[in-house]
């Protein structure tokens, strides 16, 4: 689609694609197990959504999966009016929306937002999203179609969250975002990998989630400009939404290789354990921490089954667990990458 169309039908389309691409390419890698399921729903208050699930019964004592366990890639175009808190919470961002403390404005989003939790621990569970926002004037009655803009930003990221640490893979993955990034300044990598290990901590473990990967909100032309002293001027519209496809396009080949060439490694019952913990842990960010996940519980008529298709299907808590205690083991030697992020290229 053509930079001709309004920028929300181009995010809709793109979105629309990727996820195609991307439940495709992972029913491929195990043409055996259950397919995706496909849930189409529609949002009372304006809008639309496709939630792609998979979830990997036990049946007879076995797996109906060797790769995956749980994943969703989802979907969803909506639309409607955002009330005057929202906007004077948004406004610290965005100056350039009117507020009166009674109006109500017409918002309009569209994103795509995945997460892959893979049967094998030797397998990094993998989350990305994407997004667009955009808020615009009332219109007059009678009058049809979107009124006039008045703020819009991009959001999104990828991250990476391995139960072992491979250190040839964790950097794979950022070379592959840190290449798909350069391609638009190489500002870009540096900031939102920084942001990154800043918003995905654990603050009450004081670990990282994971390895990260790459992180932003609220990027519009005005932050862009802010991001470093050698942006010569802001980006455009079609600017970053071409950076935002270059990272969507990047998600598959940051992670199908490492998916493929571990899904079949073995492992013992020592090895799911630690699994199990740090799912654990994962469950403690999305819950306490991750901004998406808190604002979506607390939306009126919020779909809580796709919010929450973040979480495994099983995780672990233990009371003062010994594992991962001793530094020079495996598990050992992930804790204190989380304690202490790295550069990885």
């Amino acid at each position: 689609m053509s930079s001709g169309f309004p920028m929300r039908k181009r995010m809709e389309q793109f979105i629309n694609e990727l996820q195609t691409q991307i439940v495709t390419e992972l029913e491929r890698l195990d043409e055996a197990a259950p397919k995706f399921r496909r849930d189409a729903w529609t949002r009372p208050q304006g809008g639309m959504g496709l939630s792609c699930i998979f979830s990997c019964p036990i049946e007879e004592g076995k797996a109906t999966s060797d790769v995956l366990e749980k994943a969703g890639v989802n979907i969803s175009v909506v639309h409607g009016m955002l009330p005057p808190p929202a906007i004077k919470e948004m406004r610290a961002d965005h100056s350039s929306i009117p507020y009166d403390g009674k109006t109500s404005l017409p918002f309009f989003a569209a994103g795509i937002s995945l997460v892959i939790h893979p049967r094998n621990p030797f397998v990094p569970t993998v989350h990305a999203n994407y997004r667009y926002f955009e808020i615009t004037e009332q219109v007059a009655e009678g009058e049809e179609g979107p009124g006039k803009l008045v703020a819009w930003w991009f959001g999104g990221g990828s991250d990476l969250t391995p139960t072992y640490l491979d250190e040839t893979e964790v950097k794979h993955f950022h070379q592959t975002l840190k290449s798909a990034c350069d391609q638009h300044g190489s500002e870009l990598y540096p900031a939102f990998k920084k942001w990154c290990d800043e918003y995905f901590l654990i603050v009450h473990r004081q670990e990282t989630r994971g390895v990260g990967g790459l992180f932003f909100d609220d990027l519009s032309s005005e932050k862009h400009a802010r991001l470093s002293e050698d942006t010569k001027r802001p980006r455009t519209p079609d600017e970053i939404f071409a950076f935002i496809q270059s990272l969507g396009n990047a998600f598959l080949p940051s992670y199908i290789p490492i998916l493929k060439a571990n899904s079949t490694k073995p492992y013992s019952e020592h090895h799911r354990r630690w699994q199990l913990l740090r799912r654990g842990r994962y469950v403690e960010f999305n819950l306490v921490y991750d901004r998406g996940t808190r604002f979506g519980l607390k939306t009126p008529s919020a779909r809580i089954e796709s919010i929450l298709m973040s979480l495994p299907e099983t995780a672990r808590w233990e009371y003062m667990s010994d594992i991962g205690t001793n530094e020079d083991s495996e598990e050992g030697r992930l804790i204190s990458v989380l304690k202490q992020p790295r550069e990885w290229v």
